[in-house]
């Protein structure tokens, strides 16, 4: 069993409570191949929106580009959303400024220092080119 696989297995388990509240698997229909992609992501409530980094380097999120209906394995619970890849560098910059300010944890994560609080703008921009946005907008959330 893969690491993914595991984590999904987790997830849709009774034991979601481990994981879930920072792991969520997002599911929905290949573009080019038309099969069922399930993948674990870690998110971040923003609002009544969920927000997931991905590099670019990664393909999964290139399905959603556009927009794309998606399944959700959220906190033990099955929904259905929207989600949206942001590609935009500056779109992404300024909501990587808003994560960091946010979750000053995960700015450390992501690569992206701190001096009194504030992100480092050079390092919002590297990581805005090294990374994406995914916006998912749950039906029921």
């Amino acid at each position: 069993m893969q690491a993914n696989d595991f984590v999904k297995f987790l997830l849709r388990s009774p034991l979601h409570g481990l994981m879930s509240g920072s792991v969520l698997v997002i599911s929905f229909t290949g573009c080019r191949t038309g099969r069922r992609i399930s993948t674990p992501v870690e998110y971040y409530e923003i609002g009544d929106e969920l927000w997931v980094t991905s590099r670019r380097d990664r393909t999964w999120w290139r399905n959603l580009i556009g927009g794309a209906d998606v399944h959700l394995q959220l906190r033990g619970r099955n929904l259905r959303g929207r989600a949206e890849s942001i590609l935009d560098q500056d779109t992404v910059s300024a909501k990587l400024n808003y994560l960091c300010l946010r979750f000053p944890a995960r700015a450390r994560w992501l690569g992206i220092r701190a001096v009194e609080g504030q992100p480092i703008p050079e390092d919002i921009r590297r990581t805005a080119g090294e990374r994406l946005l995914v916006v998912i907008r749950a039906d029921d959330p």
